[in-house]
């Protein structure tokens, strides 16, 4: 996680980075004779303080950043005292790091607001189309590649599917295919004399208009096969066929029926048959 820099740890970085700059513009001016007594100078104190094992004072980030700074220009080795090599290799990193978070921006760059808008109106003028179609739509026409997961992030909130990775709800799809949807499913029933028998009923779900209906003690197949082309006419405007996960409906069965121009719907296998069409 991108974490920013505080506004006043910066400025005092940079007044600290301004006056050492100064003194070393003001050290330019001197002679070297000059220069060399005042390190010599300074060497002394410093000695003082290691001869008598005096710790120094924990320093803060800004002298840590300023020290890792001016190590680049000369052979500190000889120079350091107050930390180890590694620590100021360390501090070098650390350095490293806070000026690239500074430079990079948390996230990707966001889309223009134009090209929002266009995603916003295709969510809404299609409602079964999902982040993938949009983002194949938007690559294909116009030439503008966008990921899925982006098209997701400007979803509109009272378009956005409830379940992740799915373009709608199951009560949508029926809503907003109703009039090209057939459903059917099987009945049980019970005779007198204890004999059970299978009722299959085929329906609009748009209308529920009741299309055919039929009984038999041995539901095959063959038999629910046959069920299909005595209801469904050649001439036909349905797209859709939803049935349960029974093993009635085979394979078999699915492609038969798929071969007459109708895509086969499963319900989820969660709810129960009854609940889901009758």
């Amino acid at each position: 996680m991108h974490r920013t820099i505080p506004l006043r740890s910066l400025f005092v970085l940079l007044l600290a980075l301004v006056a050492d700059i100064v003194r070393v513009l003001r050290s330019l001016v001197q002679t070297r004779s000059s220069l060399i007594a005042e390190n010599l100078f300074l060497r002394k104190q410093l000695a003082f303080y290691q001869e008598h094992r005096i710790p120094p004072r924990r320093l803060n980030n800004t002298a840590r950043l300023l020290l890792a700074l001016w190590a680049n220009f000369f052979d500190y080795t000889n120079a350091l005292v107050i930390v180890q090599p590694a620590t100021l290799v360390r501090w070098h990193r650390q350095g490293f790091k806070l000026f690239w978070k500074w430079r990079s921006k948390p996230g990707r760059p966001r889309l223009p607001k134009d090209l929002q808008r266009l995603i916003a109106e295709m969510v809404r003028a299609n409602p079964t189309w999902g982040q993938a179609r949009i983002a194949n739509e938007l690559s294909l026409k116009l030439g503008i590649q966008v990921s899925p997961r982006t098209v997701r992030a400007y979803w509109r909130d009272d378009s956005r599917p409830s379940r992740r990775g799915s373009p709608q709800t199951w009560s949508g799809f029926i809503r907003n295919h109703a009039q090209a949807i057939v459903a059917c499913d099987f009945m049980v029933a019970v005779t007198a004399r204890f004999r059970i028998l299978y009722i299959f009923i085929l329906l609009e779900t748009g209308s529920r208009r009741i299309l055919h209906c039929n009984v038999t003690a041995h539901p095959t197949a063959d038999w629910t096969m046959q069920q299909f082309r005595d209801a469904i006419p050649s001439q036909h405007a349905y797209r859709a066929l939803i049935h349960d996960r029974h093993a009635t409906f085979s394979a078999e069965l699915d492609q038969a029926v798929e071969n007459l121009g109708i895509r086969i719907v499963k319900t989820p296998p969660s709810r129960s048959s009854s609940q889901r069409i009758l």
